[in-house]
């Protein structure tokens, strides 16, 4: 039996987490989950599954759980998270958070020797050097959730890594894939949280309509299989049917191919490197498939996914930046506050006008991320 601490189990991804763990209850078992303020949804959870851990955002809703659920801890805050994500019976830890606020919880899980499933791509994209280097000291394992990665992970079994001539991640183009920069000026955000293939929380549809998200992924990648920028490459898949691929020097691809089910990269990582039968994963039938599209990413319809290249190749502060920039602009667009273009433009323009540091430590991340969330704020208007 593994046992599974959660973070964001509220959200998409762990949600599905939960659906994952319950089907194979004779092998995994969640002992530990935050839930921040989704209180409605927490209490069906443990009204569902006992856990031994619970983290919620605040204290008075932890004081007032523990009336209702009193065999279980409840935790709170930044450091409720830091607690569950270091809880001395769990084997594994899913970071399922959406965001910067994830960086900590992984530091934290990886220092007190937890294997890590991660979907949370921001953790690599502004601390992706810190969590190497953690990685190799505490010598745990780092399994990737999101569907592109697993499916590089599931490519790369059996192969070596000096093999590899480049990744290829697909891209589904989300929302306005088939829209000109023209039509983007009065989308709203309706539109943009309709993806044509996928079914996900707010912020990484966005982002999908954007591309951001698509080049988060790419600093992700660059991180988690050690490749240089320059061998990883974004394609146009709008069938999301094969989910990446893998070039290798003597010229064979190897691709991961499967429905647009998260359960199944989710599976794969709490279960790696078996494959157990499930009957909640959904199957892909390849004779009603039809054909499959592909066409190279236009970096000039998507200029946020040849900002995240320039980024990841200068590192430094900037992925703090960008990414902070990302989540607040995103943020302000589902306020109804800005203009969808406009997430575009103050990302761009907080990497711009915040001077480059080329060195940081983890203080400096945080700083950075302050600095950069501040100026998206008065530049958004809000």
């Amino acid at each position: 039996m593994k046992n599974i601490a959660v973070l964001g189990i509220t959200g998409s991804i762990g949600l599905q987490t939960f659906e994952v763990i319950k089907e194979l209850n004779n092998e995994l078992r969640i002992i530990a989950i935050s839930a921040g303020n989704n209180i409605d949804l927490l209490k069906e959870i443990l009204d569902d599954y006992f856990v031994e851990m619970v983290c919620v955002r605040s204290g008075s809703d932890a004081y007032q759980l523990k009336q209702i659920y009193p065999k279980i801890e409840f935790v709170f805050g930044d450091e409720g998270l830091i607690k569950v994500a270091t809880y001395s019976k769990a084997d594994l830890v899913v970071n399922a958070l959406v965001g910067f606020v994830g960086l900590r919880p992984t530091l934290a899980a990886i220092k007190a020797k937890k294997d890590v499933a991660l979907a949370n791509k921001e953790t690599l994209v502004v601390g992706g050097r810190l969590v190497k280097d953690a990685i190799a000291e505490y010598k745990v394992k780092l399994l990737p959730i999101d569907s592109e990665h697993s499916a590089i992970l599931q490519a790369l079994q059996g192969n070596e890594h000096s093999s590899i001539s480049k990744l290829i991640i697909t891209a589904s183009g989300g929302s306005f894939r088939d829209k000109t920069r023209d039509q983007l000026k009065e989308v709203s955000k309706e539109q943009a949280l309709k993806h044509p293939n996928w079914s996900m929380g707010a912020k990484i549809t966005i982002d999908s309509a954007t591309m951001m998200n698509k080049g988060l992924e790419v600093i992700e990648a660059h991180w988690l299989f050690d490749v240089d920028f320059d061998d990883i490459e974004v394609i146009m898949h709008p069938e999301s049917i094969i989910h990446s691929m893998v070039e290798f020097k003597d010229g064979a691809i190897i691709a991961q191919l499967g429905t647009p089910d998260m359960r199944i990269p989710i599976q794969y990582a709490l279960c790696y490197p078996k494959r157990p039968y499930s009957k909640i994963n959904s199957r892909l039938d390849i004779t009603k498939v039809g054909s499959l599209n592909f066409k190279a990413s236009d970096h000039h319809r998507f200029p946020l996914l040849r900002l995240a290249y320039e980024v990841g190749r200068l590192q430094g502060n900037l992925p703090t930046i960008m990414n902070a920039a990302n989540e607040e602009a995103v943020s302000l667009f589902l306020a109804d506050k800005i203009k969808f273009l406009q997430i575009e433009d103050l990302i761009m323009q907080a990497c711009s006008e915040i001077p480059f540091v080329a060195e940081v430590d983890i203080e400096d991340i945080f700083y950075y991320d302050k600095i950069a969330r501040q100026l998206v704020q008065q530049k958004g208007g809000y």
